[in-house]
């Protein structure tokens, strides 16, 4: 498949005039305050990885002053973990190779994240991620196989991931959307992962416009993925492996929305959970009053560089005509202080649905939910999304309530 790339040389990466004329202060609050300034993505990248990246990503950490530094710092880390892996794999070291390809992987993708243009740069680094992806997936201490599911003329990646022991009947899938910034590998962890550990099978999607379906040519759009949907649930159920009465789906930030359509439009689907909420309709906040990195990375998966034509098409972006649709048991994490998307524009889809529905909210928490003591001494946000889709798809009923997890870890119930 990454035959078909097609690099332009002449396409640059979309602009916007907040891009343009805040580009200096965003240097400048990278020099103050790091490479976490908009959210903390080292750190999520590093949880998937596990305690021996922790270096890595301390370094990279160290190393990154301005936004061009991003791309490069992930890079060399890349390198070195691939280097790491197949110097442990010519040794016979295969478990250390198996971790070390992993990590890579994730840094590799990791990289791709400043490069807003399918050019050589990134296209390599999906490359790398890739290669370094199907060298863990042959090594992995569970089965992890390749898939690409019909999509109009092309295919969509993804990969399928089977608990460890796993020996053969019927099991649960959930089918995992990435969000903006983010990519289908980091949401399966090298270990312990909270999908796998319970039991549940996972499919993993770069759906169309997202991170390597974007650099096969796809384009981002609500619709695009309504009409991807009957054909992952046609793909799931048709493996021996998958119960196809527990599919469940997750997305993540911009996931987010797009699971909740996906979720209005695919009747096969049993429950939905969705973190790091973007339900503002049109996403005004995210792409006018938030770092105006978000805009830019939004018209590049949606292909556009003509600002005023985006800004046209963002406003397809709402979860309205959809939500009140929804009949399966529903649940979103968000934070306190979430920064994408005013919380009001959540508490209002949720009164419009009729589904058993859960509204779970962090005290102190910003977009990416967790890193707060909210999220520490009360229910741990991975850990409550994985329980919670474990105990739907085993067919328990839930009541409909918002919680409001304080400071102390104490949780206010009120209901829907």
């Amino acid at each position: 498949m990454l035959s078909q790339i097609q690099i332009d040389p002449n396409v640059e990466a979309p602009s916007s005039r907040r891009w343009v004329d805040q580009r200096w202060l965003l240097d400048n609050v990278i020099a103050s305050v790091g490479i976490d300034w908009d959210q903390p993505r080292s750190l999520y990248f590093n949880g998937a990885c596990g305690i021996e990246s922790n270096p890595d990503f301390a370094t990279i950490r160290q190393g990154v002053k301005k936004f061009a530094d991003i791309g490069p710092s992930f890079e060399a880390a890349a390198r070195r973990r691939q280097a790491k892996a197949i110097a442990a794999e010519d040794a016979g070291n295969l478990v250390t190779a198996r971790d070390n390809y992993f990590i890579a992987a994730i840094q590799w993708g990791a990289a791709q994240w400043p490069h807003n243009t399918v050019n050589a740069i990134n296209a390599n680094c999906n490359k790398n991620k890739r290669d370094c992806y199907t060298a863990y997936a042959r090594l992995a201490d569970h089965k992890v196989e390749e898939v690409w599911i019909p999509f109009g003329q092309s295919k969509i990646p993804a990969w399928f991931h089977l608990p460890p022991g796993y020996t053969g009947g019927k099991i649960p899938l959930v089918v995992s959307f990435p969000g903006l910034d983010t990519f289908k590998e980091i949401f399966v962890s090298l270990s312990n992962d909270r999908w796998l550990s319970r039991g549940m099978a996972v499919l993993v999607v770069d759906g169309p416009g997202q991170s390597e379906s974007r650099i096969l040519g796809h384009k981002f759009s609500l619709q695009g993925f309504i009409e991807l949907a009957p054909k992952l649930v046609d793909w799931a159920i048709a493996r021996p492996e998958i119960d196809k009465d527990k599919i469940g789906i997750f997305g993540n930030s911009l996931g987010s929305l797009i699971v909740t359509a996906v979720t209005a439009n695919e009747p096969r689907l049993r429950a939905c959970a969705v973190s790091s909420i973007c339900f503002e309709p049109g996403q005004k906040t995210m792409v006018e009053a938030a770092s105006p990195t978000y805009k830019r990375r939004l018209m590049y998966i949606s292909g556009y560089t003509d600002e005023a034509k985006f800004d046209d098409f963002r406003r397809s972006l709402t979860w309205e005509g959809y939500a009140d649709k929804i009949r399966v048991p529903y649940i979103a994490l968000a934070g306190e202080h979430e920064e994408l998307c005013p919380l009001e524009n959540a508490d209002r889809m949720f009164a419009t649905m009729t589904c058993p529905r859960q509204f779970v909210v962090y005290q102190e928490s910003r977009h990416a939910v967790g890193y707060v003591p909210s999220a520490n001494l009360g229910p741990y946000p991975t850990t409550l999304i994985a329980d919670w889709m474990a105990a739907r798809l085993a067919g328990k009923p839930i009541t409909s309530e918002r919680w409001y997890v304080h400071k102390d870890g104490n949780v206010t119930k009120n209901p829907i």
